[in-house]
């Protein structure tokens, strides 16, 4: 039993060094140092009432998995116009003015702020409402990505309505939450 033992910590140690050495070339965090405390600020994060800390850390989950959505969004929305009408896209597709007028407003904010510019393509300066718009005006674009429009217009506005409390601070309900994971597989669905 004992060289069991033995040889059971000799491989986990092996198998831990190949995982080190995959996540230093390949430049991947596998998770497996994952402390969600070591980034917490220690002079203000334990001030806020415990209750505030535990909906924060519960809403992280979906924060996390929006963001990676809304952002792969985007860039697969850029990379397909970019394809269809170029680099110069955004000033060659068909963009409602209320669109280009509140993303120049943004960018201006920004500039006005001194603040870093948070990025360099005008699409990263739409709502994600006005993500879905620009996608609809431009259907004859990005619409063979899609299997339906309607599909894509009903998803759209399910994860509009379902960013809201992620991205304004209000805990998701449990429903919700069963409801943005049934939504993100909507929204892969479309693309099969």
């Amino acid at each position: 039993m004992e060289e069991k033992l033995k040889l059971f910590a000799m491989s986990n140690q092996m198998a831990e060094r190949s995982l080190d050495y995959v996540e230093k070339e390949l430049r991947l965090d596998l998770g497996r140092d994952f402390d969600p405390e070591k980034d917490k600020d220690e002079e203000y994060y334990p001030q806020f009432d415990h209750m505030i800390r535990v909906q924060a850390r519960e809403m992280a989950v979906h924060y996390e998995l929006f963001y990676c959505l809304e952002v792969s969004i985007r860039k697969l929305i850029q990379e397909k116009m970019n394809a269809e009408l170029g680099d110069d896209w955004w000033h060659k597709a068909e963009i409602p003015e209320h669109i280009k007028k509140n993303v120049n407003d943004n960018i201006q904010r920004e500039v006005d702020s001194a603040f870093s510019q948070r990025a360099e393509h005008e699409i990263d300066y739409t709502t994600f409402g006005e993500l879905g718009e620009l996608v609809r005006k431009n259907w004859e674009h990005v619409g063979d990505i899609f299997n339906s429009q309607k599909a894509f217009n009903r998803v759209m506005n399910s994860l509009n309505l379902l960013r809201g409390p992620i991205a304004h601070c209000s805990p998701l309900a449990p429903d919700e939450v069963v409801r943005l994971k049934l939504t993100v597989g909507d929204w892969f669905r479309l693309m099969e």
